[in-house]
């Protein structure tokens, strides 16, 4: 049963950091300046918000992205798809 419970949560909290994800890269595709932020200081991005919102994120989810060394906004989606497969590798064990 607690396995089943984990995994619940585990479903609800992998939906949610998706939605926040998403929240991230649209504010980079609708915002020349965000986007510019986010490829040069994402931990910077990410703590500063977007149009008076805040991103919902924990302290891993943030090292993750500020750890993202990107170009393009391509190149960043990538390497946040990377990580979010690695951490749901890792929620699985």
């Amino acid at each position: 049963m607690n396995k089943r419970i984990n995994n619940k949560r585990t479903a609800t909290t992998t939906a949610w950091l998706e939605g926040e994800y998403s929240r991230i890269m649209t504010a980079a595709v609708v915002n020349s300046h965000f986007r510019e932020m986010l490829l040069t200081n994402p931990e910077k991005a990410i703590s500063n918000g977007y149009a008076g919102e805040i991103f919902h994120l924990g302290s891993e989810e943030k090292k993750h992205l500020s750890s993202i060394r990107a170009t393009s906004l391509a190149d960043f989606a990538r390497q946040l798809t990377q990580a979010q497969i690695g951490m749901m590798s890792y929620a699985a064990d």
